[in-house]
């Protein structure tokens, strides 16, 4: 059930970048208008550990029920006025409700799996992220074609209505006396930041995510400039990017617990330094650079969706507003790397793939730091 809610929301938030052309025709926009909009979403995840941290406070159901009821109130404010502005609050609240869904949801887990078994199961729910690529943005451009611009968000709005039907009939309620112990939102941040070990934690999602960024911003540009073959080399390194996200997250549901989550993340940590530095060398060609792409991508993703459980665990008494700050270190790491990135390429695309190696350089060296409770995390 979760996994299916976070496949609705999840292709809301991604379908905007491959279907970019339908939104601008039919709002009769440009190019730059779209992107400010989609800034406007990114700016929006600074809010998302607020709403999230509700999920510590008031409980973890309240928390996933106020994602969703977020989500639709976006995607019914573009319904309802199907204008420009009304498209920039859509984005703006969906992504909202997508940043306080997943961080209630991982929490509400974190409390019920043991940690020694915790990847698998978290790891079902982030095949979300690569189903909504493979199976849910497939189906929005459907709708389109059948229909317009505006089609599959009545569609995402619906099925999540029914969602918030099957969480409230199906979820159990908070625990009463776990309620009455929680602490306020203000008191929830406070504990983070004063947690080492969940800065520490913190530091490797920013610095992890800076590095995937590094290359992720510019790839497009070095194959159409290296290959002259705009449509077809980005058409075919977008499949090979979903190919390799489900493959990374298939990995992951595999091996994670059996390695014990540290040892998974640095080793997928070196593994994507490595496919970093090859990647110039077997991009020679227009297959290599596909082959080098989808062995960074598939190193990355199993390096990313690994930590999680990890994160789940670094404070468990305030476990959402700590995965709702992760999701906000992601993009200020993503948001670091994109001011770089461009002045680096002007070097060459070499000096991108070594800046990707510094940085989880520096990665490896946070995580190296961050101790848990249940360290002996192996799969018995």
């Amino acid at each position: 059930m979760f996994t299916a809610a976070r496949l609705v929301i999840t292709t809301a938030f991604r379908m905007v970048y491959p279907l970019l052309p339908a939104f601008r025709d039919g709002l009769g926009v440009s190019l730059e208008s779209i992107s400010q909009a989609l800034a406007g979403r990114s700016l929006a995840a600074a809010a998302g550990p607020f709403f999230a941290s509700l999920a510590d406070s008031r409980g973890r159901k309240t928390g996933m029920l106020i994602g969703l009821a977020l989500f639709v109130f976006g995607a019914g404010i573009v319904y309802f006025w199907p204008t420009f502005p009304g498209f920039v609050l859509a984005l703006i609240f969906t992504g909202l409700g997508k940043y306080a869904f997943d961080p209630a949801m991982q929490a509400y887990l974190g409390d019920r799996v043991p940690y020694a078994r915790r990847g698998l199961t978290l790891t079902i729910t982030e095949l979300a992220w690569s189903g909504s690529f493979i199976l849910g943005i497939p189906v929005m451009s459907w709708l389109i074609a059948r229909n317009d611009w505006l089609a599959p968000f009545p569609f995402l709005a619906w099925l999540t209505i029914l969602f918030i039907m099957l969480f409230v009939v199906l979820l159990p309620n908070d625990e009463a006396d776990e309620a009455k112990a929680r602490p306020s939102l203000m008191a929830n941040f406070r504990t983070v930041i004063a947690s080492r070990m969940a800065l520490l934690g913190l530091s490797f999602t920013l610095l992890a995510a800076a590095a995937n960024e590094s290359v992720n911003l510019v790839f497009g540009v070095w194959m159409e400039a290296s290959f002259a073959l705009r449509l077809s080399a980005l058409g075919a390194a977008a499949a090979v990017i979903g190919i390799a996200e489900i493959a990374g997250e298939g990995l992951v549901a595999g091996l994670v617990d059996r390695l014990g989550k540290r040892r998974a993340i640095l080793i997928g940590l070196g593994l994507n330094s490595l496919a970093a530095l090859l990647l110039p060398m077997v991009g020679r060609s227009q297959t290599g650079a596909l082959v080098g792409l989808f062995l960074f991508y598939i190193t990355f993703e199993f390096t990313f969706v690994s930590s999680i459980p990890l994160m789940t665990e670094v404070l468990p008494r305030a476990r959402a507003t700590v995965m709702a700050l992760n999701i906000t270190f992601a993009s200020l790491g993503r948001a670091l790397a994109s001011l770089i990135a461009p002045i680096l390429y002007s070097f060459g695309f070499g000096v991108n793939t070594m800046a990707t190696v510094v940085f989880n350089l520096m990665a490896f060296a946070a995580l190296s730091q961050v101790r848990i409770r249940a360290e002996d995390d192996k799969f018995e």
